[in-house]
């Protein structure tokens, strides 16, 4: 044992001395310089198997043999190194060290400031194999002798050679030893059997001195994998070099020897070392990142009887699995509980509550949304049989004296869910969902200015199977800076693509059963704009959701060199510093296989900067990540980049390992955010930001005398390339926001499927009303009781979180509450003081130019000792329940719909809103959920006045509905932009079709009124045609309206009748709106086209109209809405360009007497 350390020492020791000999010197000011060889030694040719990215350069001999194994002696005399510019060693100024035994390295660290090593190439000096020098010959060795060790010993080895000179003597040893290890013991219980080699004394491995594995380690992307651990059986055998290298002596190639390559943030690989009769064996590896686990379902929420059994599943997924489940009741932990299913048995009462999971693993944990379990009693129903008020309004001349107003209760049955008729089974899905609906409903008659109105009022409320609905996103992918549309790119969920979008940039996808979170990537194939991943948010109850997607446009790319440091700064703002530096060492740019790329690079960085609050809208994702319990918790953006690097000539995609990131510390106000900082990239299949790593506090010179500090962290761009600057923020709220129809904020008036968002914005240091940079965007959907607004927040300070909130419904952005002359708390919805706290302001405050479609706020939590706080608008993160639990009563802001002049009335209520608020009747609007077709008709009229005209619709030809009517339709006609005395009006009328039974079809018989003294001048012929050949035909014998039985037919534009089914009614009406405005079948417009597709044509006589029409009445009213969004603009103009994808309105508008001139009877 001692013999053989003792000659590895002094071979190592000897070769040092000639090195030196050969005047190598270590010191920073001289290189080394050339050894002059003797005439019995000569020089190999150059390597170069490393390069100055990372910490150096190191050209290891090791790995020189690695690569070149016969090209290199045993034992090298010298060593000499050059740049790959052909400059010495010695030339360059740099500190370098060398030893032939070893190798050559240059340290980036060792450097000057901003200085990095060169690439260096290497030669070594070895013995001739035809020396001149005389010399005896030595004969060949001989094979190692036996290995004297016992069991568990370890002794020396030796083998001999022979001189075969007889007058010349030989140079060098005679005998060489070396270390070996004596068998195994044997064990008495293993039953281990080698196939080839010895059990080791573990016995859990077969072993076989002779042979050696060498492997490489890359990782995602192809980069070096430096510092992996290479294990067996997990025991760790070795870890890889900072080249991705290892070697392990003693495994057997017999096939079945595992190995676990881990390296941190990949998913662990195993590979087998190959069956092979070579003395070595070589694995090359490719790891991939570690995929963070991630909630594929989540358990679903329940009603079950007492007694009844129930189960919850949840699904997670990630690289590796999970190993551990854990179940929570109302936050508490179920113990015993470690399965994905939770099943729950003879239910209890105490047991109804919340429940979720928890799954964890190596790559981390995650916590499934929670579900609800409703534990209904053995003798209770499951329903409430009593119906919930529902107020409609009615027309404008049907006042009811009973209830002192122009509202009427019909009632409704809330959307929850009940027990149903579901066996014991266990089962993660129910089969079939049940709800609380409609059972019995009665009609009822109500007196009206000369006629009498039937409406359908419910009575009961039972369970029965729920309204099937599907959930639709749908709306426009469109530039930041200038709305232009990105035209036909692709739309992926988790990599695959479901849909493109069109040449306008629209976009429609059905969101997948179960979806919880709906993650979409938006890519341009043309290149333009940077790929975008967006969390959307939809209407869990069905129903269509419009999303705006605003991309941010491609940074022109810039041409580098790959050999030379590369620093890009990032950040555009007028008048300000960057706020971002990125840093890119030479040699640093990797092809996708791993090789090292030299050549120009063509390099494109887009930064989101945060100081720009018009970019706010164009963040990626939704700034989420999941901390170490599982939690969903927010960022704070500091800034995005999204960086592509490719190759110049092939343009083929790059990566870079080893940049670092610069982050001006004078740009985060915030002190207490500078120790939490870190850098995060972007998971595009989950939307949620994964933690790359940290930054640390360090000055800088920038200059000769200027020094500022910076956050400095590294970073590798490998697969993705979306990077962001945030800091966890901990200080969280919840903000409650309603919308509503109109400005009389009714609680029967509210509108769910509004998309509203709020930007967190960064106060400048002492300037509290002057926001400087934003920090988070956020989107939520409304229901029925409005939505919850996921906020920043203080207690201590009023001020020092402020935030912008906007709502859009289709396109269309709904108006704030105003805050001039004075804030009104009743119409604000928030009471005083509270509301002078938080410095409520709509955007048209000070400047009444300015769009009113947002308002800010600063936002500040509700402190628990001051009772006005405890009742909303702002809830703290805790109470997230409460906030979306709260009555109509608490404190809210609110959003309304900019009031059209539209007015819709149905026999049977509906909520175009909620889809499951659908009953089955024959005389619904739309028979049939999830296939709702809207009809139009467009009327021109000749008068230099706007009319109001009404469609009255009613059953036409089915034996169930004939007479009685379908509903109303009111809308105003629109003024030409060039003509003065003409306008025209898109009408809605009620499609024929099936009825809900799917048995028979009912023509409806529509009738047209305009109101005020009008006569018919014109049928388009083609409808006319149509009507004449599709029997029967309606009699037109009054000139003053006309009525038709619909068409069963999408006729288009040719005949003035415009056609769309879509899954979601305002969907539907809005597409066959824009249609009719713009007179074509297949295009859209917000100006009303007068003179295009029209079907009907009526000139009004020239007078006013004695009675003052329902948009006149409501004009007058204080709760009148405004028309317009832009302060300053007349109202007829706002009115010519109502209409079309954007301005579908649905409020409910009266007209002022009844258009028919007589009594209308209903039967029930």
């Amino acid at each position: 044992m001692s013999v053989w350390p003792l000659l590895l020492v002094l071979g190592i020791s000897t070769a040092t001395v000639v090195a030196a000999q050969g005047s190598w010197r270590r010191d920073r000011e001289s290189g080394p310089a050339v050894y002059q060889s003797e005439d019995n030694y000569e020089w190999t040719t150059w390597f170069n198997v490393d390069h100055p990215g990372g910490r150096g350069d190191y050209e290891q001999l090791d790995a020189i043999r690695f690569y070149y194994r016969a090209r290199v002696c045993a034992a090298p005399r010298a060593l000499e190194a050059r740049t790959t510019d052909w400059i010495p060693a010695r030339d360059t100024g740099e500190k370098v060290h060398a030893d032939p035994t070893i190798g050559f390295w240059c340290l980036n660290d060792e450097q000057g400031p901003g200085r990095n090593c060169s690439n260096y190439s290497v030669r070594f000096l070895c013995p001739k194999d035809n020396s001149v020098t005389p010399q005896g010959t030595w004969g060949p060795w001989s094979n190692w002798g036996p290995c004297p060790a016992l069991c568990g010993q370890v002794a020396v080895q030796v083998r001999s050679r022979n001189c075969q000179s007889q007058s010349v003597p030989c140079t060098g040893p005679k005998v060489e030893g070396k270390a070996c290890n004596g068998p195994e013991c044997p064990r008495t219980d293993c039953s281990l059997q080698c196939v080839m080699g010895r059990v080791n004394a573990e016995c859990d491995a077969c072993m076989c001195q002779e042979h050696i594995v060498l492997g490489s380690v890359r990782s995602a992307g192809g980069l070096t994998g430096a510092g992996a651990a290479i294990l067996r059986s997990g025991k760790l055998l070795t870890l890889t070099d900072h080249n991705g290298h290892f070697r392990i002596p003693g495994l057997c190639p017999d096939g079945n020897t595992t190995l676990m390559v881990s390296l941190q943030g990949h998913a662990p690989l195993n590979v087998i070392v190959p069956h092979s009769a070579e003395h070595t064996s070589v694995l090359s590896v490719q790891l991939e990142r570690a995929e963070k686990l991630h909630v594929l379902i989540n358990p679903e929420s329940k009603a079950r009887k007492e007694g009844q059994t129930a189960a919850f599943c949840c699904k997670v997924a990630g690289t590796p699995q999970p190993d551990k489940y854990q179940w929570f009741h109302n936050n508490s932990l179920l113990e015993k509980q470690s399965d994905s299913t939770l099943v729950l048995k003879a239910l209890r009462p105490k047991q109804a509550g919340e429940y979720y999971c928890r799954a964890k693993g190596p790559s981390g944990a995650i916590k499934t949304k929670p579900a609800t379990l409703t534990i209904i009693g053995k003798n209770e129903s499951s329903c409430n049989p009593k119906p919930e008020s529902h107020l409609i309004r009615l027309p404008h001349d049907c006042y009811q004296n009973s209830t002192n107003s122009f509202y009427f209760d019909v009632g409704k049955c809330p959307a929850e869910t009940c027990a149903g008729q579901l066996d014991n089974g266990i089962r993660c899905k129910d089969s079939v969902a049940y709800c609380c609906g409609v059972t019995k409903m009665e009609q009822r008659q109500l007196t009206c200015q000369g006629y009498q109105l039937p409406t359908l009022v419910v009575t009961e409320c039972g369970c029965q199977k729920c309204v099937d609905t599907k959930a639709v996103v749908r709306g426009r992918a469109i530039a930041a800076d200038t709305g232009e549309p990105m035209r036909f790119g692709h739309i992926l969920m988790n990599g695959v693509r479901v849909s493109r979008t069109g040449y306008k940039g629209t976009f429609s996808i059905q969101v997948p059963p179960d979806t919880e979170r709906l993650v979409l990537t938006f890519v341009d194939n043309m290149q333009k704009f940077v790929n975008t991943t967006k969390v959307l948010p939809f209407n869990t109850r069905g129903g269509a959701v419009y999303h705006e997607i605003k991309l941010l446009r491609k940074k022109a790319p810039v041409i580098i060199s790959s050999t030379e440091t590369n620093t890009m700064e990032l950040g555009e703002v007028e008048g300000q510093d960057p706020m971002v530096q990125i840093q890119i060492p030479p040699h640093s740019f990797y092809k996708q296989n791993g090789e090292v790329f030299v050549g120009n690079v063509k390099a494109s960085v887009t930064f989101l900067d945060p100081r720009d609050v018009s970019t706010a809208a164009a963040a990626q994702s939704d700034l989420n990540f999941v901390g170490d319990e599982g939690d969903t918790l927010p960022l704070r953006t500091y800034g995005m980049f999204s960086v592509d690097f490719s190759g110049e000539e092939d343009s083929e995609p790059l990566n870079a390992g080893e940049v670092k990131v610069f982050l001006d510390s004078a740009q985060v106000k915030m002190t207490e955010h500078l120790d939490t900082m870190k850098l995060w990239s972007l998971n595009p299949d989950t939307g949620l930001w994964e933690e790359e790593g940290s930054l640390q506090m360090e000055k800088k010179r920038r200059g000769k005398r200027e020094e500022r500090t910076f956050l400095i962290g590294n970073m590798e761009i490998r697969e993705r390339r979306l990077f962001n600057l945030d800091v966890p923020e901990n200080r969280r709220c919840y903000v409650k926001v309603r919308a509503f129809r109109s400005e009389r904020f009714m609680p029967s008036e509210q509108v769910e499927g509004v998309v509203v968002s709020l930007i967190n914005m960064e106060p400048t240091a002492g300037y509290s009303t002057n926001p400087r940079a934003w920090g988070r965007f956020d989107s939520v959907i409304t229901g029925s009781n409005g939505a919850c607004l996921p906020a920043f927040c203080d207690e201590q300070k009023a001020d020092a979180y402020s935030a912008y909130v906007m709502a859009n419904l289709g396109g269309e952005e709904l108006e704030a509450v105003s805050s001039t002359p004075k804030l009104n708390p009743n119409l604000i919805g928030v009471p005083q003081p509270y509301l002078g706290k938080m410095n409520y302001r709509r955007t048209d405050h000070e400047d009444p130019r300015v769009k009113k479609t947002a308002f800010s706020i600063n936002v500040a939590k509700p402190s628990p000792n001051t009772a006005e706080e405890g009742n909303g608008p702002v809830y703290s993160f805790e109470n997230l329940k409460q906030c979306e639990e709260a009555p109509f009563s608490a404190a809210h802001f609110r959003f309304s719909r900019v009031e059209g002049d539209r007015y819709d009335y149905n026999t049977v209520p509906f909520n175009e809103d909620d889809p499951m608020s659908w009953t089955e009747d024959y005389l619904s609007w739309w028979p049939k959920p999830m296939e709702y077709r809207a009809c139009y008709i467009k009327v021109k009229i000749n008068s230099p006045h706007e009319i109001n005209v009404r469609s009255r619709n009613m059953g036409g030809t089915h034996p169930k509905v004939v007479g009685q009517l379908y509903g109303l339709r009111d809308t105003r006609s629109i003024r030409d932009m060039d003509q003065p005395t003409v306008s025209a009006v898109c009408l809605e009328f009620k499609c024929s079709g099936m009825l809900f039974d799917q048995e028979r079809v009912d023509r409806t018989l529509v009738k047209v009124i305009p109101q005020g003294s009008c006569k018919r001048d014109n049928v388009n012929s083609m409808l006319q045609e149509y009507l004449v050949n599709h029997l029967p035909l309606a009699v037109n014998n009054d000139t003053n309206e006309f009525t038709m039985l619909a068409p069963l037919d999408p006729l288009g534009h040719n005949y003035g009748i415009y056609t769309v089914t879509d899954q979601d009614p305002r969907t539907a009406k809005e597409i066959a709106l824009g249609r009719c405005f713009d007179g074509t079948s297949d295009g859209t417009s917000r100006v009303m086209k007068s003179n295009e597709g029209v079907a009907l044509t009526f000139t009004c006589g020239d007078r006013e109209v004695t009675h003052q029409s329902v948009f006149q009445a409501l004009q007058n009213t204080q709760g009148q809405a405004v028309a317009g969004v832009v302060r300053g603009e007349s109202k007829q103009n706002r009115r010519r360009q109502r209409g079309g994808a954007n301005a579908l309105r649905s409020s409910r508008r009266r007209s002022t007497r009844n258009p028919m001139g007589r009594r209308t009877k209903s039967t029930s």
